[in-house]
């Protein structure tokens, strides 16, 4: 029979320790002095077992002084031991993960990696990135921190004190990654300029190692000319004169369509790559279904053909992305209604077959909610469908759900806190203008996230194409007309890509795509 310490234990444990009762040894911190019991910190940590074993002291010994650390840290440590709440913050957080990681306590540095994760922001995204760096035990969040400084760069410029205190090393790493995520190239030179300018004593010396990490081939010439080429940091530094030379003959020749080095070329041009990307996958083209593959990149406002040759027409089938991977569910070839699932992997460039839906279903709807993927409605060939499934990513096994209340196809589907919406669709007989949502906790039923609304999009409405965009407000269970789009349409889909400056919401079909400011919408 498993036994397990009581929290009533430890609260007589915990009273005892502050009345001094009992205790065997005594913890100095400063001219902070703890008395606590051996057997506790023991049980809490190795490092104290390992310090109060006979092997490295005296059995008998009843004090021990801790260097390098601060007596509120020490206390915490202690309140942890002894199974007492610790409350992490924002102050606290960077001596307390130090003191758990020196003490070897696993579960305290988890409980201060989650509350650094849980707060990473633009405003200190940078001090965590650097605080996780001298701990192995935090890689993980040390990975997530950096990528999220590269991703939400030009963010972190405009609010993050940390920048402008990052040392030189730092800063040079982070703006020579190709994962550096920025509009315009003229936004980094900005950036060592402000960095330089915070202490112009110490750094001026360093512009042309800054410089040198600049893709100033990506720049706009009129701007390098300008801005680049006569400033005053660059102008008084002997060490950028090639480095300008060089960048002005690239530009020059790619602006007069001429071949330069290949070498200074990449090392100019080398486009950043995009931390988002949307993607078009199958659909019909002409009269056909179609097995292309496009890419879209916001940054440089291109479409990029990535199709798979061994990939094979699909139309009316449904997609979504979860944990990196493009899951693409059922469709229609112009013969057959699939169940069959697909898992696209954009790193790979490869597709891999996965567990089946229970249903066939084209003119699905799918949404993603606490890493389970929804197949919702959809046309299996006979008629419109209200069954549901869900697919879990861990098992590779799909469930069958509640049915809705009404069959469905061609319905529009997405997640909002903590439950799946459907909105409009088609009963094979007239067009719906209901929507119904699905509580997974309950198994009951009773289309964009945008600052906790949902947002519907254009759509057929049985007599013809629209270009509304309405919007729902679960707090208040009302729709709003919020905008028209600038063209009517019908089997539209909808994405939100962020990190991007004042553009949230891409409305695509195939011929074209559309942007909506959901800020100047609102006003």
């Amino acid at each position: 029979m498993e036994h397990k310490t009581s929290d009533t234990a430890f609260n007589v444990f915990d009273e005892v320790r502050l009345q001094g009762e009992h205790t065997d040894v005594i913890i100095k911190v400063q001219d902070t002095h703890f008395k606590v019991h051996k057997i506790i910190l023991c049980g809490c940590s190795p490092y104290f077992r390992t310090l109060f074993s006979t092997q490295w002291t005296n059995m008998e010994e009843q004090f021990y002084h801790i260097p390098g650390m601060s007596s509120d840290s020490m206390s915490l440590i202690i309140q942890y031991a002894y199974a007492r709440p610790v409350l992490i913050t924002e102050e606290n957080v960077p001596e307390l993960l130090a003191a758990a990681d020196q003490f070897l306590i696993s579960d305290l540095i988890d409980a201060c990696c989650q509350f650094l994760k849980a707060n990473l922001c633009p405003e200190n995204c940078i001090g965590t990135c650097m605080l996780t760096e001298c701990f192995p035990s935090c890689s993980m969040l040390h990975r997530k921190a950096r990528l999220y400084v590269l991703q939400h760069f030009e963010e972190v410029l405009q609010v993050s004190e940390e920048f402008l205190e990052l040392p030189l090393g730092h800063l040079e790493a982070m703006i020579a990654q190709d994962e550096l995520n920025v509009k315009q190239e003229e936004m980094v030179f900005e950036a060592i300029v402000r960095w330089i300018g915070h202490a112009p004593e110490n750094r001026r010396k360093h512009i042309a190692v800054l410089l040198s990490k600049v893709r100033m081939g990506l720049m706009s010439p009129d701007y390098f000319m300008t801005d680049v080429r006569n400033n005053a940091l660059v102008l008084e530094s002997e060490a950028c004169s090639d480095i300008v030379i060089n960048a002005m003959k690239v530009i020059f020749d790619l602006h007069m369509e001429e071949p330069a080095s290949s070498e200074l070329v990449n090392q100019l041009t080398r486009p950043r790559l995009p931390y988002e990307i949307l993607l078009a996958i199958g659909g019909w083209s002409v009269s056909n279904p179609t097995n292309e593959i496009e890419a879209y990149d916001a940054r440089a406002d291109c479409w990029v053909n990535v199709t798979q040759e061994d990939e094979l027409p699909r139309a009316y089938h449904g997609s979504v992305v979860l944990d990196g991977f493009v899951y693409c569910l059922g469709g229609f070839d112009s013969e057959n209604y699939f169940s069959s699932v697909r898992k696209f992997n954009p790193i790979t460039q490869t597709w891999q077959e996965v567990a089946p839906m229970y249903e066939r279903r084209c003119y699905v709807s799918v949404a993603v909610l606490d890493g389970l993927i929804y197949a919702i409605g959809g046309f299996n060939g006979y008629g419109r469908l209200k069954t549901a499934e869900r697919y879990d990513t861990n098992t590779n096994q799909w469930t069958m759900m509640a049915p809705m209340n009404e069959r469905r196809s061609d319905a529009s589907a997405t997640s909002l806190q903590g439950k799946v919406y459907i909105c409009g669709g088609f009963t094979g007989v007239e067009c719906l203008f209901s929507a119904e949502s699905f509580n997974p906790e309950t198994n009951q039923w009773s289309l964009i996230v945008v600052d906790d609304q949902l947002v519907v999009a254009g759509g057929f409405n049985g007599v013809g194409t629209c270009r509304d965009v309405e919007c729902y407000n679960r707090m208040t269970n009302e729709w709003d007309e919020v905008c028209s789009m600038s063209i009517s349409r019908s089997a539209v889909s909808c994405c939100v890509i962020s990190g991007l400056p004042d553009v949230t919401q891409y409305v695509v079909d195939r011929d074209s795509l559309e942007t909506s400011d959901d800020e100047s919408d609102s006003d």
